[in-house]
């Protein structure tokens, strides 16, 4: 149905009726399908006895010490805007703390910036690259947001599956014959939500001549860089050539406990670094200066604390891995992040009905991992960033649950 109008040169023009509100949506909006994790988020609430392991977040508190120069920031009548790039010592320490940890060199000045979390970032370097119909090369099982984003700028998301016989490793090979006239960009997550996935760098090295070869430019999301159980993490911007290539994504809520203060920050060259800070000028001016100082106290002061949670992590990835292959259910091991992937394939189900049954019968809640993208279903992301206690007994619940499956 059409509304005619008339416009001031008295010509007629016609306009459709919108029936609904939801006919004002745009079409790319209205396409996206609601996060799969939050459906499940969703049924826990007001469940009693639920053990949940489906929160990527960490269960420790924020250090005091970080927490108290925030507060004293306040106390301070520090409530002013800062520049749009964030506060020049909190980025002259991001710059040293990669470049001692990481291995990797920027220019705080040019080549760095503080976003709302690792999140923004992710989000304003696809809108500064994306022309409409661009392909986006994605890993996956992935974090659940990069496909949304690359449709909300006009880009096409392609998924590259990685594979458990493979520790979800990228394998060149699949990479490249993923990779058309219209592919640009790369996204890279390790280690890697939701499998516990690390490269290393033999892993890296035929994955950077393929982004040299297709002159690709690589998203790096390193936000659990810190979070590795084995070798150390290797980040993409640290290889031969690949620097000004990447666009490399982290921040502080994985590592230091700061999931709620959102604070995160984007490396890369000046060109690409600064295209994101003009939209980021136009869209949230700047990360709030709380949160920086409390970033700047935790990269200052605070990482004997971040490896003594991380060892406290490797201490549950084991009892978690150990747990689900005890009652069963093949499990890859992680050597990063605090997530395990285990297969559900034996049981006969997929992966949402064994995550709906789970909740129902046996009250604990994990993410089916079809909501993951590729090679996802068959597998449940667990998240043991909780208590000894409560993985303990969640390992007891699905043990009993899986065996009530078998007996029919």
């Amino acid at each position: 149905m059409s509304l005619v109008i008339k416009d001031k040169e008295q010509t007629t023009v016609s306009r459709p009726v919108r029936r609904s509100m939801a006919d004002y949506l745009s079409s790319g909006v209205r396409s996206i399908k609601p996060s799969g994790i939050r459906k499940f988020f969703d049924l826990v609430q007001g469940r009693k006895d639920v053990i949940t392991l489906g929160v990527g977040e960490p269960d420790f508190v924020t250090p005091w010490h970080v927490r108290e120069a925030a507060v004293y920031s306040l106390e301070r009548g520090k409530t002013q805007y800062t520049s749009n790039a964030g506060m020049p010592e909190l980025r002259e320490a991001i710059a040293a703390y990669l470049a001692n940890r990481f291995h990797v060199s920027y220019d705080p000045a040019r080549e760095i910036f503080v976003t709302i979390g690792g999140s923004e970032a992710i989000d304003l370097a696809l809108r500064a690259l994306i022309e409409p119909g661009d392909e986006i090369l994605i890993p996956e099982p992935c974090y659940i947001s990069y496909s949304p984003i690359t449709s909300l700028s006009g880009g096409v998301p392609v998924g590259v599956e990685t594979l458990a016989e493979d520790a979800f490793k990228l394998r060149a090979d699949r990479l490249e014959a993923a990779i058309t006239p219209r592919t640009k960009v790369l996204i890279l997550c390790y280690p890697s939500n939701p499998t516990g996935g690390i490269m290393t760098y033999e892993d890296w090295l035929p994955i950077a001549r393929i982004v040299e070869k297709y002159d690709l430019i690589v998203i790096a999301d390193e936000i659990y860089a810190e979070l590795t159980y084995g070798p150390r993490h290797v980040s993409f911007a640290s290889m031969p050539g690949m620097k000004d290539r990447t666009i490399l994504v982290s921040g502080f809520s994985k590592a230091f406990a700061m999931t709620g203060w959102r604070m995160g920050y984007v490396c890369g060259h000046p060109e690409l670094i600064g295209a994101m800070l003009k939209i980021h000028q136009y869209t949230v001016m700047c990360a709030p200066i709380m949160g920086q100082i409390a970033a700047l106290e935790a990269l200052t002061n605070g990482l004997e604390e971040m490896e003594r949670m991380v060892e406290s992590y490797n201490q549950r990835r084991r009892l978690v891995v150990k747990g689900f292959r005890e009652i069963g259910l093949d499990c890859h091991e992680p050597q990063g992040a605090f997530y395990a992937f285990p297969s559900i394939r034996s049981t006969g189900l997929d992966s949402n009905t064994f995550a709906e049954r789970l909740l129902m019968e046996a009250q604990v809640a994990v993410v089916p991992g079809n909501v993951f993208g590729l090679g996802g279903e068959g597998h449940v992301r667990c998240s043991y960033a909780t208590s000894v206690a409560q993985l303990t007994e969640a390992i007891e619940r699905i043990g009993r649950f899986v065996e009530r499956l078998k007996q029919g």
